[in-house]
Formats: C-alpha cells, structure tokens, sequence
C-alpha cells in the first residue's frame, strides 16, 4: 500500500531511538522526510536515515526550551513545509505522589509541555498543509501504574488533547490521533528489566500477561500504526486512542 507519504516533511520530538527512532526509520522507508528534534545524539543512526532519505535531518534541542523548539521549527520549516508531527519525545521517570510539588511539575515540562509547545509552534504549517499529528501516550494513562504520577498525568494529558486538537482543528482538514503503547522492547524498556535481581524472570512474569503471541510489542509495531496515522490512508480518522500492545491493556492485564 503506498501512504501518500513521498516528500512529505513529519518531526518526529524524541526520534533517535526506541519508538521515535523506529517511527523516523519508517517514514524514510516511505518516502516523507523525518525531521528529528532530540537532545542527544547519534550520527549513525541518521546517517542510515539519510542513506535512505538524503533530506532527513537531526536539530539537536532541549524540548523543555522554548527558544531551542521555536528554533529547531524554525529551521524545519526552511528545509519544506511541515506535513505530520509526531509528539513522542519523552520518559516515564517514577515521580510518584512522594516526590513532592517541584519533581511534579518538572516530569510534567519532561513529558507533557512540549506536545502542547510543539502543536502550537507547528499549527500554522499543519492548517497549511491538512496536515496530523500523532500523539504518543501510554498504557499508564488508562490503567494505572503506582509510582508514577508525573508521567501519568502527562500521557492522560495526551490522550485529552488528542480529542481537544481533532475538535478544534477539524474545520482545517487537519487530524489528530494518539498511539498507546503498553511493554515495547525498547533500549531503554530493556536497561529498565536489568534493575531487576532476575531479569528474564521479570521479563516473563510481563509477557505471560499479553495475550497476543505472549511477547512485549515491537517498536516498529507502534511505527507502523503511527506512520498509517500519518498518512492520507487515514485520511477519516481522527481524535482516536489506538492501542498498540498485544491485547494487555484491555484483555488480561494485572495490577501487579
């Protein structure tokens, strides 16, 4: 199936590895033209983007700095017109109800603040070019995690403005969806299993609880429903919650 999707310039916040990075990987595979806008680095990694997409580009910015996202927009804009953005970029970092006033609101900057700055600091672009945006949130949002409060609240935020955005920009053709992820085999996923005193016991005690092949969710699994949301394929699909994860959040899934 072609998505429509040659040429079309998407930001992808948080694109340089695990579900970011596999989003970026599959854009390129289909023609648009990932911009990615993360802190770190990884000339590798977008090397091998480039070698597929010669106009895909890393703007290094720290996503809790305003002047950094408005430049880093900036500077997307001047390689072509902005077509998707992916909110992604972000971590859940325990800041639970003990953490206090200050650790809250800062896991909120870390993860919630930037979807909003990056929409609005795209909206014009996006009106332009009927254009979507897709929302990544989590599993957390809808289940509950204990321990995590900041990151909690940050992807229920998502998940709302997910269906506040597809209302309010409706009239201007453009679409906004979310993707839920539950247990993806990320790096970063994976470095969280080896806190554990038995880290593949951990890891089984997870995926005995998914009951679609028993086994955590692939991040190239959450890129490909991304990318359709993306492209005009969706092009009637708009403020919806779609959960990529094997079944666990609605099927079988313990509290513990």
């Amino acid at each position: 199936m072609d998505l429509e999707l040659t040429d079309k310039l998407v930001i992808v916040t948080g694109g340089l590895a695990g579900i970011g990075g596999a989003i970026s990987q599959r854009l390129a595979a289909e023609g648009a033209i990932p911009i990615i806008i993360d802190r770190g680095e990884n000339a590798a990694f977008v090397a091998e983007l480039q070698a597929i997409q010669p106009r895909a580009r890393h703007i290094a910015a720290d996503l809790t700095d305003e002047k950094a996202c408005r430049e880093a927009v900036a500077a997307a804009i001047d390689i072509g017109p902005i077509h998707g953005l992916v909110n992604n970029a972000g971590a859940n970092d325990g800041v639970g109800l003990d953490a206090g006033l200050a650790a809250f609101k800062q896991s909120l900057d870390r993860n919630l603040l930037h979807y909003y700055l990056m929409a609005h600091l795209c909206e014009a672009q996006l009106k332009a070019n009927r254009g979507a945006i897709v929302n990544i949130a989590s599993k957390t949002a809808l289940t509950g995690q204990g321990g995590t409060s900041g990151y909690c609240a940050a992807k229920g935020a998502a998940l709302a403005l997910t269906r506040e955005w597809a209302v309010a920009l409706a009239e201007h053709g453009v679409r906004v969806n979310a993707v839920v992820p539950a247990e993806v085999a990320t790096p970063m996923y994976e470095r969280w299993l080896t806190t554990f005193d038995d880290p593949a016991a951990a890891r089984e005690r997870i995926t005995s609880r998914i009951p679609l092949g028993h086994r955590m969710t692939r991040p190239e699994e959450i890129a490909d429903s991304a990318v359709f949301l993306l492209s005009p394929r969706a092009a009637h699909t708009t403020g919806q919650w779609v959960v990529v994860d094997g079944g666990y959040t609605h099927l079988d899934r313990a509290a513990t």
